[in-house]
């Protein structure tokens, strides 16, 4: 039988573990998601990080179409509102 010497060094390969991180943002305003977005890449690259993206995902747009009267009586009028959310 033959016995091995454990010297207790952990090797170069165990010490450097890559971690993958994926990052979901959502907003309602454009400007705001992209300024975010870039002060991100930034620092990452400050820290020699490497990134990949921002990747944009298709816009949800919500939608309620309503009467504008409350009681249901007078003419048909309808309000439309949308809400958009940008990823």
């Amino acid at each position: 039988m033959a016995a091995t010497k454990d010297t207790g060094k952990v090797s170069q390969q165990q010490e450097t573990q890559e971690f993958k991180i994926r990052i979901t943002l959502t907003s309602r305003n454009v400007k705001s998601l992209e300024k975010v977005c870039a002060d991100l890449i930034h620092k990452a690259k400050e820290e020699e990080i490497r990134v990949k993206g921002p990747v944009r995902m298709p816009t949800k747009t919500l939608r309620i179409t309503t009467r504008k009267t409350p009681c249901g009586e007078g003419s048909k009028t309808w309000d439309r509102f949308q809400m958009r959310i940008h990823k």
